[in-house]
């Protein structure tokens, strides 16, 4: 398994995006019925994707903070990026959901947002070197 040692840029790409993250799905679990009314979203769906983003804010803090990770993590990290903003901008297209105004700023903000943060992870992740591991501990980098 390929393991690097993140550059800061990445360190700082995971950060800002469990930040934004957490603070969304924060709003989300405690404004749950609020946002459902201001959005015309399922309550149901707005509860449940402020509780993953929390899991996934949690996930990102500690991927920042580790001195070594699998490459296949911040790889799986972008292309679930990439597929919560594809995923967004489907909800609108197919007219699965019927939002406000308000929901479709809502929706097109994370659309923008992740793509941004996907960005940043991709040029992070090409900053950052390749680590040789051997039992656990980083011995060359």
């Amino acid at each position: 398994m390929r393991t690097i040692i993140p550059s800061s840029l990445l360190r700082t790409a995971l950060l800002a995006d469990a930040a934004a993250s957490g603070l969304v799905g924060l709003l989300q679990v405690i404004a749950a019925a609020w946002l459902s009314r201001l959005t015309n979203f399922p309550q149901g769906l707005v509860l449940a994707t402020g509780l993953f983003l929390l899991a996934y804010a949690a996930l990102l803090v500690f991927t920042a903070r580790s001195a070594t990770v699998a490459w296949a993590l911040i790889a799986t990290i972008i292309v679930g990026n990439l597929a919560w903003a594809v995923a967004c901008m489907t909800l609108l297209a197919i007219d699965a959901l019927t939002p406000t105004g308000v929901g479709v700023l809502f929706i097109m903000l994370q659309v923008v947002t992740v793509f941004s943060f996907a960005g940043l992870e991709v040029a992070g992740l090409r900053a950052s070197r390749d680590a040789v591991v051997d039992d656990g501990r980083v011995v060359r980098a």
